[in-house]
């Protein structure tokens, strides 16, 4: 394979040997890297040397020839890029994988997924997990920003299994402030745990289910205790009419009004966003990012999507994502990538956006900005978590390499995806996972299906209606 960047990187310097072993050398594959302008480029027969669950160099292949480290991964004919994140999911959900389908927004909600969601058991949701987070790991993800109930579950999926998730407890304003307050509980309790691998966030759902004064609250203890919030919002544009029918303002304008956009906020999805909204995400003084996760959308037959290029243009991170996989049903954020740029070149009516580079760019850098670690993962880089993954570019569907980009974002497939690492921990090595028993969780949740899945009790978790 030959680097398809027409800015070529700064040679890599010599790693210099040291007493103390590595704990892991990753060497001869191709390595994705950024510049000091963020753009993107690849270096061949390189090598990634790992201390102490930190990328302490990226270098050649032959300065790592002799070099003693705990653990040794022969990468040849395989790319190295950063782990790939969800910046929006429900892992739980995957229980409900091909449950509701062919059926409108409300529909969807009111008559499947939330009756079904008032049946849930911690179990319940701890066994959608572990599936969810084997999927992930299979997919080249290693980092996830979840958005559920009983997500004391989830956190402890989580840290079993090796991944890294910004979490969330959900709330609806029908629950009262218990619900409110148990969101806080829960980040206050769960922030930096699993070894610093755990952040959270405040998960109030969306504008049309939590209150004006909810989410003004919320905003306020998002900035006492220094904590993000995930929300949904502006998520197609029927709901954006109906918040202007009802509200005088579109769901953008009520995060403003009541202090959220001056807060570190995660939107999802955002499809409803208009270019009135603009003026609003672009003075917004927190951190202000969007998840788009564009398969939802079509199978949805939403008529717009996430406006990639005009959130780019006023400064505003969009990661990708994949939503739950009740809607989405993968988990597969390398889709995500490939669905994004054929979106966006379609929306758009111009084949140049989103380039592929682009898209690796939402992919890496700008998914990490989203969830707040820009300045931890999404690159590989010295001082960097070891968050990386190898993907087999050897397979037929791969083959020639013209431009490596184009051969990542539209060939490569989740399941070229060899070998996951986070922290500097191999979670699946050829294919291999080494912190999940799958066959197990599955045994046991096809047990409790029926349970999980009765709608005849006539409840239901909360009403959709925008």
């Amino acid at each position: 394979m030959t680097p398809s960047s027409h800015e070529k990187p700064a040679r890599l310097p010599e790693e210099r040997p040291r007493e103390t072993p590595a704990d892991l050398i990753v060497s001869g594959c191709t390595v994705l890297v950024h510049d000091e302008r963020e753009r993107i480029g690849f270096e061949e027969d390189a090598a990634v040397v790992v201390r102490d669950g930190v990328i302490h160099s990226v270098t050649t292949a032959a300065a790592v020839d002799g070099l003693p480290a705990a653990d040794r991964i022969d990468a040849r004919g395989q790319v190295a890029l950063p782990g790939l994140i969800n910046c929006h999911t429900h892992a739980p959900m995957v229980a409900l994988r091909g449950l509701a389908e062919d059926l409108p927004t409300e529909e969807w909600f009111n008559d499947v997924v939330w009756p079904v969601e008032s049946n849930l058991t911690e179990r319940d949701v701890e066994l959608g997990t572990r599936l969810a987070c084997a999927e992930m790991i299979r997919a080249g993800v290693t980092c996830f920003a979840d958005h559920y109930f009983a997500m004391d579950a989830v956190a402890a999926v989580v840290a079993e299994c090796g991944m890294r998730a910004l979490l969330g407890q959900a709330y609806f304003s029908s629950q009262g402030p218990q619900g409110r307050e148990r969101s806080l509980e829960f980040a206050l309790r769960h922030r930096g745990t699993a070894d610093g691998r755990i952040t959270t966030a405040l998960a109030p759902h969306a504008p049309y289910t939590v209150t004006d004064a909810d989410l003004a609250t919320t905003a306020g203890l998002a900035r006492d205790h220094d904590l993000p919030v995930h929300l949904h919002a502006a998520e197609n544009r029927d709901q954006t009419e109906t918040s202007l029918a009802r509200h005088g303002a579109t769901p953008i304008g009520v995060l403003e009004r009541t202090g959220v956009l001056d807060t570190d906020v995660l939107i999802a999805h955002g499809t409803g966003i208009t270019e009135d909204d603009l003026p609003l995400l672009a003075r917004a003084s927190g951190r202000t990012a969007v998840a788009t996760a564009p398969r939802g959308y079509l199978k949805f037959a939403w008529p717009t999507t996430t406006p990639v290029r005009a959130l780019r243009d006023i400064g505003v991170p969009v990661g990708l994502a994949t939503d739950g996989a009740a809607s989405n049903n993968s988990l597969d954020v390398w889709e995500s990538m490939a669905l994004t740029a054929l979106v966006q070149k379609f929306t758009e009516g111009d084949p140049r956006r989103l380039t592929s580079r682009q898209a690796l760019h939402h992919a890496t850098v700008q998914s990490a900005e989203a969830v707040g670690l820009g300045g931890t993962v999404g690159r590989i880089a010295p001082g960097r978590r070891a968050d990386l993954v190898l993907v087999d570019l050897t397979g037929p569907h791969t083959q020639p390499v013209h431009d490596l980009a184009a051969t990542l974002v539209h060939s490569a497939r989740s399941a070229d995806v060899r070998t996951t690492i986070v922290d500097g921990r191999v979670l699946m090595r050829d294919r291999e996972l080494l912190t999940l028993d799958v066959p197990a969780v599955v045994r046991e949740l096809g047990e409790r299906l029926p349970a999980l899945t009765d709608r005849g009790h006539g409840r239901r978790i909360q009403e959709y209606d925008t």
